[in-house]
């Protein structure tokens, strides 16, 4: 569920057209949102007036984009140029059939889980806008538990921390995979040596010592 107040409600549909031509694509690109994108809709626009914030920041509007996609294999590419040559900060919804994913681009794009839209779950915490947003990308781009509950570290430090996990996971996963299939014992010990090592970083990683 999006929790966002009555007061930041706009669900304005956007021209597909006028909205594509004013962004700076490639060839291939704009190819791709024409034949991946179907409907481009404002959902809500957060403001610190909007949100009766008495505190300002640096940030003046966050708005929650809808892409009604033709097919759920996304290209993110065309996310991040939306986000890049827009002055505003951008959450997007994106959308195909009954399933919905969640994205943000900062510094570069992050997505949540194709889930039934009933299971997607985004709220507003915060006394500023640049507070709002910080938790936002949060809620979507940060899915351990132990880098989340590490509240003293600013937001591109805990991003850091997930990228590193999410990498090492993939290695881990990879890594058991080929000492399963190795048959020689001496390169199989090998490979086992460091799937320990890369199980030791992501343990130091989730429980904070590094």
């Amino acid at each position: 569920m999006i929790d966002f107040p009555k007061s930041t409600v706009i669900r304005r549909r956007l021209p597909k057209e006028a909205f594509y031509q004013h962004l700076s694509l490639t060839a291939a690109l704009k190819a791709r949102f024409v034949s991946d994108v179907e409907q481009i809709q404002v959902e809500n626009s957060l403001t610190q007036r909007n949100l009766n914030l008495e505190n300002k920041s640096d940030i003046k509007e966050i708005l929650l984009l809808s892409l009604r996609l033709k097919q759920q294999d996304f290209d993110g590419k065309i996310a991040e140029a939306i986000a890049r040559q827009n002055p505003h900060k951008l959450i997007f919804l994106l959308m195909y059939g009954e399933c919905c994913q969640l994205a943000v681009y900062h510094r570069k794009l992050y997505r949540t889980a194709w889930m039934k839209k009933n299971d997607l779950s985004l709220g507003l915490q915060g006394n500023t806008l640049d507070e709002i947003w910080d938790n936002l990308v949060r809620q979507i781009a940060i899915s351990s538990e132990d880098v989340l509950q590490r509240q003293e570290l600013p937001i591109d430090e805990q991003l850091k921390r997930q990228d590193e996990i999410n990498r090492l996971k993939k290695l881990i996963q990879k890594t058991e995979v080929a000492a399963w299939k190795e048959q020689q014992p001496k390169k199989r010990f090998e490979i086992y040596t460091r799937l320990q090592d890369y199980k030791k970083q992501l343990e130091e990683i989730t429980h904070g010592k590094a």
